[in-house]
Parts: structure tokens; sequence; C-alpha cells
């Protein structure tokens, strides 16, 4: 797999994954989302460089104008309910993509130390030999991004995968490194080193889905 960390090269996405981070500025729901889409616009944009582009010749009311446009087949499939934000900045910048959603959380049985990953729901077009991006913002320890996957293979064999998140654990770097095609990519605004016994990236930012949506209440 190849990992493309973006913070490896300071740029005005630093003040985005700062804001996301900061306890006080989160507080705004609003602004926490409006972030995450705009970290998403800047994956996709870097993300776009890597992909297919053929020649076209454009009508001007003046003249003609040659230039490349994208050619691959994207599907885009965010993990609800997290994944939405980052879905729309990504949306923005493919905004031919197919769609596709699928539900994937943590089931706690015997402590908090202990999970499986649950998917429910799943509504997916054809994968066949198109392009996937699977985006999850928070990138912990993997297995959401494993998992979500394996849901997904039964809806055809994809060209190529590209991941996307905002933000990940070292160990669940390592976790789909090991997991998905080596020719795969993982796009990634921000690693943090630790992951924490219950599975939280240290120091990461809380929980996504509640930041974005407001709090839950756990079954």
């Amino acid at each position: 797999m190849y990992i493309h960390n973006l913070s490896d090269t300071p740029s005005i996405l630093n003040t985005f994954i700062s804001e996301i981070r900061d306890k006080t500025i989160q507080k705004d729901s609003m602004r926490f989302r409006r972030n995450i889409e705009r970290i998403g616009e800047i994956l996709g944009y870097e993300m776009s460089k890597s992909l297919n582009f053929n020649a076209y010749e454009i009508e001007t009311p003046l003249g003609t104008f040659n230039t490349k446009l994208l050619s691959n087949d994207i599907v885009l499939c965010s993990i609800l309910r997290a994944g939405v934000p980052l879905h729309n900045g990504l949306l923005n910048y493919f905004d031919t993509a197919e769609n596709a959603f699928i539900s994937a959380y943590r089931q706690h049985k015997h402590n908090p130390e202990s999970f499986e990953i649950i998917v429910e729901y799943l509504a997916c077009p054809s994968l066949e030999g198109k392009t996937l991006i699977l985006a999850d913002p928070m990138l912990a320890t993997g297995q959401s991004m494993v998992a979500t996957y394996e849901a997904l293979k039964p809806f055809g064999n994809p060209k190529e995968i590209h991941l996307v998140s905002v933000i990940g654990a070292q160990k669940g770097v390592d976790f789909v490194k090991n997991n998905f095609d080596s020719n795969s990519h993982l796009w990634i605004a921000s690693i943090d080193k630790i992951l924490n016994v219950n599975g939280y990236i240290i120091p990461g930012l809380g929980d996504a889905g509640d930041l974005a949506f407001g709090n839950k209440l756990q079954n």
C-alpha cells in the first residue's frame, strides 16, 4: 500500500486539522463539519493527481482549448455517520462519482477494550472495474475499513482502491497496509502515534460522529 501523509508537508491543511482538534473550536458543530469537508476537498485534490486523465478538445466562444480530464469511473463510499462531511468534501470535487454508503460501528460485548465491527446497512452500485474511494475520517484500529471492504466485495472487483482518512493512529495505518493490496493507496491528513487500550487515537480529537452530529445514546 502507498501511504500519502499530507502532514509531512506544512500547508493550509494544518489550520483545519488544528481546528478540528481544538476542544474549544470543535464545540461549534457546523464549523467542525465544514472543516472536515474542507479537509476532504484537499485530500481529494491531492488524490486526483494519481488518477487517469484523457486528452480533450474544448470549444470556447472564441476558439478551442486542449486539456486533460479525469477518466476514472469513481465510486465514493463513506462509513456512516461520521463519514458524511468527509464524503461531501470529496463529492465536491468528484461530482460525477457514484455513491455508496455503509454503516459500521463498534459493538462492545464485555469490556471497553474488546469489540467487534458490526455492518448493518449497505447501499452500493457495481464496483466492477471502477475506482473505489473508501472514506472514514478516523482510522483508529483500521478494522472498520477492512470490515467495510469485505462487505463490499460482492458488488464487484474494483480496478483500484483509495482509502481516505482525516486522522489515523499508526497502528491503524499498519493494519490497513497489511490487509489491502500493495497497489492500493491511503490518503491521510495526519497520523498520531498512540492508540489507547480502548481503541481511541491519542491525541486525536474525540468522537468525530458526535462532534459533527451530536451525542448519541449508547445501546
